[in-house]
């Protein structure tokens, strides 16, 4: 048996461009693209997922994959991977602004660690917030619809020239907006209960001069804000979260086509 060298390129490029569509949305999304993870662990991962939506990709175009035809189609499968993955790490995001927007609040905004789904420094509060959103996440499958959806993706969208349109990128863009409002519903509880807290160590400090405010002041807002953490804001994240969610998965489904 005798193979040409467009056939071997062709196979390889059956393979490399669905890998690289997969790749870029494992870069981008929440959970897949935690940079605590090896990258040899996530290198594998996306190649057992790019395997397994092989029969729905098809065979992709008859372009040999170091030419200029396929590298355009390369970068067009790198964007369209990266959308998706961008918009629910945006989703992921609303928890860490409304955790630093408390932090600020409470007086925790210089108690900062890494964040191993970004790698920036970021408030512990986010960080606590953080985990249990991606606990919440992985609770309701949200990465196995995520695997779903670029799947279906390959055959609404398939291998090609052809990627999102103009409108899809303006509606990704646009839903940056849910992400600072649904971080703004998350946060004001607390938000509105620390500012009275703070409104009465005022008063208290200005009918008592004496009382240091520093000292007596901080360890108050700190033990409050940790409280009203855990009664106001962490019970209502899952009903938060569902609907933000939701909202993001829809808007993908609507930017493919489903």
């Amino acid at each position: 048996m005798t193979l040409t060298t467009a056939e071997i390129m062709s196979w390889i490029g059956a393979y490399l461009w669905p890998f690289a569509r997969m790749g870029a949305m494992m870069f981008a999304a929440p959970v897949f693209g935690n940079t605590m993870a090896p990258m040899r662990v996530r290198l594998l991962l996306a190649v057992a997922l790019t395997v397994a939506v092989m029969p729905v990709a098809g065979a992709g175009p008859g372009v040999e994959p170091l030419s200029f035809e396929g590298l355009l189609i390369m970068a067009q499968q790198v964007l369209t991977g990266l959308a998706m993955g961008l918009l629910l790490a945006m989703a992921l995001q609303t928890v860490s602004i409304a955790g630093e927007s408390i932090a600020l609040t409470m007086g925790l905004g210089f108690a900062t660690m890494v964040d191993p789904q970004s790698g920036q420094s970021t408030p512990v509060v986010s960080q606590l917030l953080t985990v249990v959103v991606t606990l919440l996440f992985l609770a309701m499958g949200g990465h196995l619809m995520l695997i779903e959806l670029v799947a279906a993706s390959f055959v609404t969208i398939p291998v090609g020239m052809e990627g999102f349109g103009e409108s899809d990128y303006v509606r990704l863009v646009a839903w940056a907006g849910q992400m600072y409002a649904g971080a703004v519903l998350i946060a004001l509880p607390a938000v509105v209960m620390l500012l009275i807290i703070n409104l009465a160590l005022g008063v208290m400090t200005r009918a008592a001069p004496q009382m240091n405010i520093f000292s007596v002041g901080f360890p108050v807002t700190m033990t409050l804000g940790f409280i009203l953490i855990m009664t106001l804001v962490v019970p209502s994240l899952p009903r938060r979260f569902a609907a933000i969610w939701s909202d993001a998965f829809n808007t993908l489904g609507r930017m493919l086509g489903l």
